[in-house]
């Protein structure tokens, strides 16, 4: 079903609020079924989506968008295919909506129940990411909510055939298809008004480069669960197991470095020094580009000195920062000063500094002798997610269905009043 671009970007937030309350009385069955629907639509339109997406890359690529981004943006047949898969794992998760959370009597009888519920209208602003398209989509709609998407210029082609196909496959089944908009169409003044629009958006994701984030953070008038760039640490102890270093940090950064949980900065016992020379061989055998301090500088001409600002930056590339440091305690200071609470690692057979690292770091995921790619909605078993959270309120780490949802408390009583 094609969007009417006659609707104002208001207009079709206010749709979306009127499709909600029917979305939030669909029964589990109703809501898998709708997204088992949305799953085989996007099958049977990989051709149109990836020809869309072709248009989006081929102006991105003109455009002079980084390669990093062209890879977020990027959409092939396995890719699609990877998307309706997604969709219908969320499908065939437990319904987050109606569960009892608490129970009490209260006033001499009064039965007193804390139930889960949707949100309402659930709005997200992204860039070049059209899997956050369909993520967020069936995330809210499995948790009753209706969604509004602002998806940004690189990928509005693509974003635009999602969208179509995702309302063509609830109109089908006799679903309000208003349940999912896009804004992508009104540019930036459309994103204005979504972080604006109190009353019709009930909540607000944003995912994206600090700077968007940054943006609906200080801008909106809607409540918004922050999700935060990615300066993900992986410190590496005296006690580091050699093979290991090498395959968490490789994989951590250079599986997929346009990702927010790829590794950026890799900190370095002092002891552990005889382990860099071999990480630094299997980091340039998969290409990725060392910023080291005078420490490793030394070990290797093909490092580049890094500066002040490399230890602040999500590069989202085949870079890497890299810092020998004294110990523990020095690890720990320089993760508190630069890192954006994503996650972090600890690479060590040192069970009390493990311990220790797990229980200081202050982030949203920390691991233990596991890659940093780990978090992830979907490895986490949440089918999909539809941000990684790195604030404290409500929602922290990667966020699934019962982060999409309220409560509300109702009673049950026979007569009862307050004495």
């Amino acid at each position: 079903m094609s969007i009417v671009t006659e609707t104002s970007a208001r207009e079709r937030m206010s749709l979306a609020k009127d499709a909600a309350r029917r979305i939030g009385l669909l029964s589990d069955e109703e809501k898998a079924d709708a997204l088992h629907a949305i799953a085989d639509t996007l099958d049977a339109a990989t051709d149109e989506i990836v020809a869309a997406n072709a248009e989006d890359l081929e102006r991105g690529t003109r455009d002079g968008l980084a390669e990093g981004l062209l890879d977020r943006l990027r959409l092939d047949g396995p890719r699609v295919a990877a998307l309706a898969a997604a969709v219908r794992e969320v499908a065939g998760l437990p319904d987050p909506v109606g569960r009892v959370l608490d129970r009490r009597t209260i006033g001499g009888g009064v039965e007193l129940t804390k139930v889960s519920v949707p949100f309402g209208v659930v709005g997200a602003i992204y860039e070049a990411r059209p899997n956050v398209t369909v993520d967020i989509a069936a995330l809210a709609l499995r948790s009753g909510n209706a969604v509004v998407l602002r998806g940004g210029t690189a990928a509005e082609a693509t974003n635009a055939a999602l969208v179509s196909a995702m309302r063509s496959a609830l109109s089908g089944r006799g679903i309000d298809p208003e349940a999912i908009q896009t804004i992508d169409a009104f540019g930036r003044d459309g994103a204005r008004e979504l972080m604006t629009a109190r009353g019709l958006i009930d909540i607000l994701i944003p995912r994206g480069s600090a700077q968007l984030i940054e943006t609906v953070v200080t801008e909106s008038t809607v409540p918004v669960i922050e999700t935060g760039a990615g300066v993900v640490h992986i410190f590496v102890d005296a006690t580091a197991r050699s093979d290991w270093t090498r395959e968490i940090v490789v994989n951590a950064k250079a599986q997929r470095p346009s990702v927010c949980n790829a590794v950026e900065t890799v900190l370095v016992h002092r002891d552990a020094l005889p382990l860099i020379p071999a990480l630094l061989d299997a980091l340039d055998a998969a290409g990725v580009t060392v910023h080291g301090d005078e420490v490793v500088c030394a070990l290797s001409p093909k490092v580049v000195p890094a500066t002040d600002d490399d230890w602040a930056t999500e590069y989202l590339s085949l870079d890497l920062s890299m810092r020998v440091v004294d110990g523990l305690d020095e690890a720990l200071q320089h993760i508190r000063t630069y890192s954006t609470h994503h996650t972090e690692s600890i690479i060590t057979e040192d069970h009390g500094n493990a311990e220790r690292f797990l229980a200081e770091v202050d982030s949203a995921a920390v691991l233990r002798n596991a890659s940093t790619r780990f978090t992830d909605g979907g490895e986490f078993g949440f089918g999909a997610e539809v941000g990684i959270s790195t604030q404290k309120l409500h929602a922290r780490g990667p966020m699934g269905l019962p982060e999409l949802t309220s409560i509300k408390w109702i009673g049950r009583g026979a007569g009862h009043v307050r004495g």
